[in-house]
């Protein structure tokens, strides 16, 4: 039953669902900034968008000014949105890495990020509506939510960068390093 979630997801992800997620992804990223979360009820989807996109951006250039507190907040960020990625893949019943990335793909295409994963780990994202609201700094902190979502969804593992849109590159790269599996 939860793989065919995931065969659905690949063809709609249904708007509540969609709605849920982005609130629970938004209180995690709030808590892990230590303020409240944005008030995205009663938005459309795209407003809903729009808000978490200031929101994070906000709330990371405040953070970017305390440089003593980043690894406490990028760990935060990294930690919660672990275990955001865990859940979604239990949900949608990603059993695997390969499954995860896939899942991936669909998470990030729902709130309007062009990624690509690989089996190997490479990544590619060639547009993200996140961008008309991050400059470099702001997308290197925001990006431990990245790092952390997709470890859930891979069980382990963890997100180099080597081009970011926020840096002027064409598109953003990437490399997710499996974690190895224990015996």
């Amino acid at each position: 039953m939860r793989r065919a979630a995931l065969l659905l997801a690949g063809l709609w992800v249904p708007p509540p669902l969609k709605k849920r997620a982005l609130a629970e992804l938004a209180a995690l990223t709030a808590e892990a900034f230590g303020c409240p979360p944005p008030a995205l009820s009663g938005l459309s989807w795209p407003e809903r968008l729009e808000a978490y996109a200031r929101f994070t951006a906000s709330e990371a250039r405040r953070a970017l000014l305390r440089p003593a507190d980043l690894p406490l907040i990028r760990a935060g960020l990294r930690k919660k949105a672990r275990g955001f990625g865990a859940r979604m893949a239990r949900r949608f019943g990603a059993a695997d890495p390969g499954q995860g990335l896939r899942l991936a793909r669909i998470l990030y295409g729902a709130i309007g990020i062009d990624f690509v994963g690989r089996p190997d780990g490479g990544i590619l994202i060639r547009s993200c509506g996140f961008s008309r609201h991050y400059d470099g700094p702001v997308c290197g902190l925001v990006s431990a939510l990245d790092e952390g979502v997709l470890s859930g969804l891979a069980g382990g593992g963890r997100l180099e960068f080597r081009e970011r849109l926020t840096e002027g590159g064409r598109a953003c790269r990437a490399d997710f390093i499996f974690e190895e599996p224990r015996p």
